[in-house]
């Protein structure tokens, strides 16, 4: 099947570039806890400032100070956008609602896209295999190398326990001691293939070539699983999935709807 990549959509400017270094790891981990805490006590349909209000106002995190309040919101906002007009969030929290079990891997999956230092720390995961043994400097070892000139040692420390306790709350990681973790395979659902896919598509790929890309990657599964995880994601209506004499098309006509106030095209 033959792999195409496009020009990419302008929605994709939502996606940090991977060239630059920064990202909510150098100071943190990918708070899924919290993200579920908010997402469950705000409502799809709310405006950017009920998150805000949620977090620092109301404390539904539960944070002893103002002060740990407004930095939590400031990694979320970072990490996951949290507005309404937001290509990668609605389409996240479109797709939160529809198994439970998705959650870890979709906050992963938008989480990358917004942080380049826990997208640079993915080729340790995407190289290893289920059973491998890890230590976070492995993970900070993956970061110095793609920003050689960013990170001071210390700072370095810290991005690997960050981003090693980030690919724990995905799923990619389990305690096996202090210091080291078991690469495990996440549990993926039709909903993280089709963000996964998303991502994608919004970077140019099409086809079979959605299949091959570091979002789809980093699902750590079979190619055929992924097909069948994207058939039944079309059959829930999540995407459209069309596969003929080997040719695999895949649309976005729910994810990628116009948003009401801007109008506009969001077709695939």
């Amino acid at each position: 099947m033959a792999s195409e990549r496009l020009t990419m959509d302008p929605r994709s400017a939502e996606i940090v570039t991977g060239e630059v270094s920064g990202g909510t790891n150098t100071s943190h981990t990918i708070v899924v806890a919290a993200l579920t805490a908010l997402l469950d006590a705000v409502p799809p349909t709310a405006a950017p400032d009920a998150y805000e209000y949620a977090v620092v106002e109301a404390n539904v995190l539960g944070k002893d100070t103002e002060g740990a309040r407004r930095r939590t919101f400031r990694y979320l906002r970072e990490l996951y956008l949290l507005r309404p007009d937001s290509v990668l969030f609605r389409a996240l929290r479109d797709l939160w609602a529809v198994d439970a079990g998705a959650r870890p891997l979709l906050a992963g999956l938008c989480a990358l896209a917004r942080d380049a230092v826990f997208r640079a720390s993915s080729i340790v995961i995407a190289g290893t295999s289920p059973g491998d043994m890890l230590v976070s400097a492995d993970l900070a070892d993956a970061v110095a190398e793609r920003f050689p000139d960013s990170y001071n040692r210390g700072t370095l420390a810290k991005i690997g326990r960050n981003t090693f306790s980030s690919w724990e709350q995905t799923g990619h990681l389990t305690d096996k001691g202090r210091s080291t973790k078991v690469r495990t395979r996440p549990e993926c659902t039709p909903a993280d293939v089709a963000y996964a896919l998303l991502l994608g598509h919004l970077e140019g790929a099409r086809g079979y070539g959605l299949f091959e890309t570091l979002w789809a990657r980093v699902l750590d599964q079979p190619a055929s699983h992924l097909l069948d995880l994207a058939a039944s994601a079309s059959q829930q209506g999540m995407l459209e999935l069309r596969q003929a004499g080997g040719v695999v098309d895949v649309g976005f006509r729910e994810l990628l709807r116009p948003f009401e106030a801007a109008g506009g095209d969001g077709s695939r």
